[in-house]
Protein backbone atom coordinates (compact mmCIF):
# COMPACT_ATOMS: atom_id res chain seq x y z
CA UNK A 1 0.00 0.00 0.00
CA UNK A 2 1.59 3.00 -0.61
CA UNK A 3 0.28 6.45 1.31
CA UNK A 4 1.41 10.06 1.30
CA UNK A 5 0.54 12.03 4.69
CA UNK A 6 1.01 15.97 4.75
CA UNK A 7 1.01 17.64 7.84
CA UNK A 8 -0.70 21.49 7.11
CA UNK A 9 0.64 23.25 10.37
CA UNK A 10 -0.33 27.05 10.87
CA UNK A 11 0.80 28.86 13.94
CA UNK A 12 2.05 32.83 14.40
CA UNK A 13 4.03 32.51 11.51
CA UNK A 14 1.19 31.26 9.35
CA UNK A 15 1.40 27.99 7.49
CA UNK A 16 3.95 25.34 7.10
CA UNK A 17 4.15 21.71 5.74
CA UNK A 18 6.00 18.71 6.15
CA UNK A 19 5.73 15.18 5.53
CA UNK A 20 4.39 12.62 8.78
CA UNK A 21 5.87 9.07 8.27
CA UNK A 22 2.92 6.64 9.50
CA UNK A 23 5.00 3.23 9.32
CA UNK A 24 4.70 1.75 12.67
CA UNK A 25 1.82 3.31 14.32
CA UNK A 26 -0.31 1.39 16.64
CA UNK A 27 -3.54 3.52 16.94
CA UNK A 28 -5.07 6.88 15.61
CA UNK A 29 -3.64 8.32 18.65
CA UNK A 30 -0.35 7.23 17.87
CA UNK A 31 -0.77 9.01 14.12
CA UNK A 32 -2.31 12.01 16.40
CA UNK A 33 0.78 12.23 18.94
CA UNK A 34 2.88 12.17 15.27
CA UNK A 35 0.72 15.42 14.11
CA UNK A 36 1.36 17.08 17.51
CA UNK A 37 5.37 16.56 17.00
CA UNK A 38 5.63 18.32 14.02
CA UNK A 39 4.87 21.15 15.34
CA UNK A 40 3.25 21.20 19.23
CA UNK A 41 2.52 25.26 19.42
CA UNK A 42 0.68 24.97 16.46
CA UNK A 43 -2.78 26.46 16.62
CA UNK A 44 -4.44 23.95 13.79
CA UNK A 45 -2.48 21.10 12.81
CA UNK A 46 -4.02 19.21 9.70
CA UNK A 47 -3.27 15.37 8.59
CA UNK A 48 -3.99 14.61 4.98
CA UNK A 49 -3.19 11.18 4.23
CA UNK A 50 -3.84 10.00 0.95
CA UNK A 51 -3.75 6.13 -0.16
CA UNK A 52 -3.93 4.05 -3.14
CA UNK A 53 -5.30 7.00 -5.37
CA UNK A 54 -8.33 5.95 -3.92
CA UNK A 55 -8.98 7.05 -0.31
CA UNK A 56 -8.71 10.11 1.70
CA UNK A 57 -8.42 10.72 5.54
CA UNK A 58 -8.38 13.93 6.71
CA UNK A 59 -7.26 14.67 11.00
CA UNK A 60 -7.58 18.14 12.83
CA UNK A 61 -5.84 18.96 16.34
CA UNK A 62 -6.58 22.54 17.69
CA UNK A 63 -3.74 23.61 19.90
CA UNK A 64 -2.77 19.90 19.94
CA UNK A 65 -6.36 18.62 21.62
CA UNK A 66 -9.77 17.37 20.19
CA UNK A 67 -8.28 15.39 17.48
CA UNK A 68 -11.06 15.42 14.81
CA UNK A 69 -11.13 12.73 11.78
CA UNK A 70 -12.59 12.55 8.65
CA UNK A 71 -12.53 10.20 5.46
CA UNK A 72 -13.78 10.09 2.03
CA UNK A 73 -14.68 6.46 2.55
CA UNK A 74 -15.74 3.85 4.91
CA UNK A 75 -14.52 1.29 2.94
CA UNK A 76 -10.86 2.70 3.50
CA UNK A 77 -11.13 1.09 7.04
CA UNK A 78 -12.49 -1.97 5.14
CA UNK A 79 -9.41 -2.71 2.69
CA UNK A 80 -5.89 -1.34 4.50
CA UNK A 81 -4.54 -1.38 7.79
CA UNK A 82 -3.98 2.33 7.48
CA UNK A 83 -7.42 2.92 6.57
CA UNK A 84 -8.67 0.82 10.11
CA UNK A 85 -5.96 2.76 11.95
CA UNK A 86 -7.43 6.02 10.83
CA UNK A 87 -11.54 5.19 10.44
CA UNK A 88 -11.58 2.07 12.40
CA UNK A 89 -13.30 4.04 15.66
CA UNK A 90 -15.43 5.90 13.57
CA UNK A 91 -18.74 4.59 13.60
CA UNK A 92 -21.41 6.67 12.18
CA UNK A 93 -21.45 8.23 8.17
CA UNK A 94 -21.10 12.10 7.79
CA UNK A 95 -24.51 12.71 6.41
CA UNK A 96 -27.70 11.32 4.71
CA UNK A 97 -25.83 11.83 1.18
CA UNK A 98 -28.74 11.88 -0.19
CA UNK A 99 -30.34 14.60 1.04
CA UNK A 100 -26.75 17.04 1.22
CA UNK A 101 -26.96 19.72 -1.74
CA UNK A 102 -23.77 21.83 -2.34
CA UNK A 103 -22.83 24.77 -1.10
CA UNK A 104 -20.86 26.09 -4.15
CA UNK A 105 -21.73 30.10 -5.08
CA UNK A 106 -24.60 30.41 -7.50
CA UNK A 107 -23.47 31.17 -11.36
CA UNK A 108 -25.00 33.39 -13.17
CA UNK A 109 -23.94 34.03 -17.25
CA UNK A 110 -22.52 37.28 -17.92
CA UNK A 111 -25.24 37.44 -20.83
CA UNK A 112 -28.26 36.13 -18.98
CA UNK A 113 -29.99 36.34 -15.72
CA UNK A 114 -29.89 32.11 -15.52
CA UNK A 115 -28.32 30.62 -12.54
CA UNK A 116 -27.32 27.18 -12.33
CA UNK A 117 -29.17 24.63 -9.92
CA UNK A 118 -27.05 23.09 -7.26
CA UNK A 119 -26.23 19.54 -7.89
CA UNK A 120 -27.65 16.68 -5.36
CA UNK A 121 -24.08 14.87 -4.15
CA UNK A 122 -24.90 11.36 -4.24
CA UNK A 123 -21.53 10.23 -5.04
CA UNK A 124 -22.71 6.12 -6.37
CA UNK A 125 -19.33 4.19 -4.41
CA UNK A 126 -18.77 6.45 -1.57
CA UNK A 127 -19.80 6.35 1.86
CA UNK A 128 -17.99 9.21 3.79
CA UNK A 129 -17.24 8.96 7.22
CA UNK A 130 -16.42 10.91 10.64
CA UNK A 131 -16.49 14.82 11.21
CA UNK A 132 -17.25 16.73 8.11
CA UNK A 133 -17.32 19.76 9.36
CA UNK A 134 -13.38 19.76 10.24
CA UNK A 135 -12.77 22.15 8.04
CA UNK A 136 -15.58 24.65 8.00
CA UNK A 137 -13.86 27.65 10.03
CA UNK A 138 -11.16 27.33 7.31
CA UNK A 139 -13.60 28.58 5.27
CA UNK A 140 -14.35 24.62 3.76
CA UNK A 141 -18.23 24.06 5.24
CA UNK A 142 -19.19 19.62 4.55
CA UNK A 143 -21.08 20.32 1.83
CA UNK A 144 -18.13 21.60 0.10
CA UNK A 145 -15.98 18.66 1.74
CA UNK A 146 -18.30 16.10 0.23
CA UNK A 147 -18.98 18.02 -2.61
CA UNK A 148 -14.96 17.86 -3.34
CA UNK A 149 -14.62 14.22 -2.29
CA UNK A 150 -17.49 13.57 -3.99
CA UNK A 151 -16.28 15.07 -7.47
CA UNK A 152 -15.65 12.29 -10.52
CA UNK A 153 -12.40 11.53 -12.19
CA UNK A 154 -10.23 13.57 -8.90
CA UNK A 155 -7.64 11.30 -7.42
CA UNK A 156 -7.04 12.12 -3.35
CA UNK A 157 -3.98 14.46 -4.25
CA UNK A 158 -6.41 15.99 -5.93
CA UNK A 159 -8.77 16.59 -3.34
CA UNK A 160 -5.79 17.40 -1.00
CA UNK A 161 -4.83 20.49 -3.10
CA UNK A 162 -7.86 21.82 -3.77
CA UNK A 163 -8.57 21.58 -0.06
CA UNK A 164 -5.15 23.29 1.12
CA UNK A 165 -5.38 26.13 -1.23
CA UNK A 166 -9.13 27.10 -0.13
CA UNK A 167 -7.49 27.06 2.80
CA UNK A 168 -4.42 29.21 2.45
CA UNK A 169 -1.87 26.41 2.76
CA UNK A 170 -1.86 24.81 -0.79
CA UNK A 171 1.65 26.20 -1.77
CA UNK A 172 3.54 24.95 1.24
CA UNK A 173 1.85 21.53 0.75
CA UNK A 174 2.83 22.01 -3.12
CA UNK A 175 6.29 22.55 -2.43
CA UNK A 176 6.37 19.46 -0.08
CA UNK A 177 4.90 17.55 -3.22
CA UNK A 178 7.90 18.38 -5.11
CA UNK A 179 11.01 17.70 -2.94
Amino acid sequence: MSYFAAAAVRGADGWSASEVSLAGASDVEDVADRLRDVAPEADISLLFVESDDAYLAILRLDQGEDLRVFGSDAAFAEESRLGALLLGEIQEPVLELDSVELAEPVEADAESESVEEPESVAPADADPVGDADLLADLGVPATELLAVCAHEGLLPSDVTAELCQAIGCGDEIEELREV
